[in-house]
């Protein structure tokens, strides 16, 4: 198996800690110029290129690339306005957008057809023969559990 990824240091032990050193793993090391200037602090600076470093194994180098899992960030804040930066859509609570991206993958790789292999990733991967509903993926779902005024019931006014 061959990992890539950018340069923030905290992949290097999420990656160590999670495969121990038995896969082929690089970084690829983004280059940019001057920061903006402040009256457009909200665009990137400039690219100016790119270096890869071997982290460990041996990764085949015209493999190493982040463009899949960054095409992949894009979909999911293009979907959901809580992933976009600059909004008031996001999430107050870390276990509700834990939620809200599980939601998301499961209906994204289970109930959505993708136009180009033109069945879900899930048909495609071998784990499922059928598109699945919502209805399906709901009834994945725990019951609701009653709190202190029993599930879902609305305050009665005194």
């Amino acid at each position: 198996m061959q990992l890539t990824t950018d340069g923030h240091k905290a992949y290097l032990n999420a990656v160590e800690g999670a495969f121990r050193n038995e896969i082929e793993y690089a970084m690829l090391l983004k280059i940019y110029g001057n920061a903006p200037q402040p009256d457009t602090r909200y665009s990137p600076a400039e690219y100016i290129g790119c270096r890869k470093e071997n982290v460990s194994g041996e990764p085949d180098w015209k493999h190493v690339s982040t463009s899949c899992v960054e095409r992949s960030n894009l979909t999911m804040r293009m979907s959901m306005c809580r992933c976009t930066r600059l909004t008031n859509g996001f999430s107050k609570k870390l276990e509700n957008h834990a939620c809200a991206v599980a939601v998301y993958m499961m209906i994204y790789n289970f109930a959505r057809i993708h136009k180009t292999q033109r069945r879900t990733p899930a048909m495609e991967g071998g784990i499922a023969d059928h598109v699945w509903s919502y209805e399906e993926i709901a009834a994945l779902l725990p019951e609701p559990k009653a709190g202190p005024r029993g599930p879902y019931k609305q305050r009665q006014n005194s």
